[in-house]
């Protein structure tokens, strides 16, 4: 019966996913599954099906894994939409998980308009986030320039697939019969677009043989029968082969193709997230330059770095990637900005939750686990009276950076993520001390 629920929370149907999940949390309660107290390891960075997910997880899917694995906190993170924020949210409170949710995309830098940064082959664009949103309930404004994200982002995969069909010709794709049926809300990737074509070629080419034939010959490398019809590796080359700079289907992005930074951060404020600056391993022309390059970022309102500490190191091996890793954090905490850190699981093979225990990671471990403490403090306090991270009540009651990092990380520690409703007779007037004088006393 476990199996079968477990199975239902990656239903694209979001009521048999609420009755799935309301199940097996009413088993924990009776004690039929056992869930363990929160431990100490994070992921804050976790894509659900309504971008990607390389094992098809929902955000309730997610949120249950987490709290069965004890994570201390969990994080979503979607390309372009908010899609899984409102089932998020209530699943962590629902199992006594501390949660946040945000949204990832590729942003135009201006001032790094010649530099490459954390998008291979494409001066000037870089991914971008906004962590800790307290509701995908938006303005009309705040609604109309997300969408605006999605459109266009859908824009570029429907053109991107126009070319790489005529390439990849007998194998063609139908955007709507073929690519759209894979998403439950409409927003497909690149990889999903890879998988899409995995399938389709699989359905023409029956004979394993002849279907590794076809892919030596399209993608110019012998292809083993082993990694098809899906494998990791192959739809990896799939797609450096056909979407990325340097693959068939690849067109340079006119001007305008992406959002400004400054806009992007501006929206992520307006909804009441943290604009956060994603970094990705030190070795392009912009990220050698990182200090600078978070200045720029945060003179138009970054308030944190995204990390994914798993690709950045090479266990039992001191390497310069390891060295950048090292360096970034050092600067994050000279310059005061949390960090946001977890595994993104886009792509095959990708580990659930980062191995803490490594001692790569382990000297960054309370680092990793203070910002989420902080990004899920700012979405708590956000929700429920606009006194988030980036406020003005944070702005007129912290001297500095570092006494509001302080605050935020105690009350993220001491709050409990089933007991938001204490919250409710409290206003704007509170100052920090009495807010956390208030939890003390109130949860018990």
């Amino acid at each position: 019966m476990i199996t079968d629920l477990e199975e239902k929370l990656d239903s694209f149907n979001a009521a048999q996913r609420r009755e799935a999940l309301e199940a097996l949390a009413a088993l924990a309660r009776q004690g039929k599954i056992e869930l363990p107290p929160p431990g100490r390891e994070v992921n804050m960075h976790c894509h659900t099906f309504f971008s990607y997910n390389s094992y098809g997880y929902s955000p309730s899917k997610f949120a249950w894994l987490a709290r069965r694995r004890g994570l201390a906190l969990a994080g979503i993170v979607d390309f372009d939409v908010l899609d899984g924020l409102e089932e998020f949210l209530p699943a962590g409170r629902l199992l006594g998980l501390k949660v946040c949710g945000g949204i990832e995309t590729r942003v135009f830098v201006p001032e790094f308009a010649d530099k490459e940064m954390t998008s291979p082959g494409e001066p000037g664009i870089t991914y971008h986030m906004g962590v800790g949103f307290p509701t995908a309930k938006l303005s009309d404004s705040q609604e109309k320039f997300q969408k605006s994200l999605k459109d266009t982002a859908q824009q570029r995969n429907r053109e991107l697939m126009e070319r790489v069909n005529e390439y990849l010709a007998p194998v063609k794709l139908n955007y709507e019969q073929d690519v759209l049926v894979l998403t439950p809300a409409g927003n497909p990737t690149e990889r999903h677009l890879c998988v899409a074509y995995a399938h389709k070629a699989s359905q023409l080419f029956k004979n394993r043989q002849m279907l590794a034939e076809f892919w030596t010959q399209k993608l110019k490398e012998q292809i083993e029968d082993a990694d098809l019809p899906e494998g990791r590796d192959f739809l990896n080359l799939l797609r450096a082969k056909t979407m990325k700079r340097g693959g068939v289907g690849y067109v340079q992005p006119e001007a305008g193709a992406f959002v400004k930074l400054a806009n992007m951060n501006q929206f992520v404020l307006n909804a009441g997230g943290i604009p956060t600056h994603t970094w990705l391993n030190g070795f392009s022309a912009g990220e050698k330059e990182m200090e600078k390059f978070l200045q720029v970022t945060m003179s138009t309102g970054v308030a944190a770095l995204n990390i994914i500490p798993d690709r950045n190191y090479t266990a039992d091996l001191k390497d310069d990637k390891l060295k950048n890793l090292y360096a970034v954090v050092e600067l994050a905490r000279k310059l005061n900005l949390p960090i946001v850190a977890g595994t993104e699981m886009n792509s095959p093979q990708q580990k659930f939750v980062d191995d803490f225990g490594t001692k790569e990671l382990t000297p960054l471990r309370d680092i990793f686990l203070q910002g989420a403490h902080i990004v899920y403090a700012h979405s708590v306090l956000q929700r429920q009276g606009d006194l988030g991270y980036c406020s003005n009540w944070a702005q007129e009651n912290f001297s500095n950076t570092a006494k509001k990092n302080a605050f935020f990380e105690e009350l993220g520690q001491l709050h409990k993520a089933d007991r938001e409703n204490v919250w409710r007779e409290w206003g704007k007037d509170m100052e920090p001390a009495q807010i956390l004088d208030k939890v003390k006393g109130q949860q018990g």
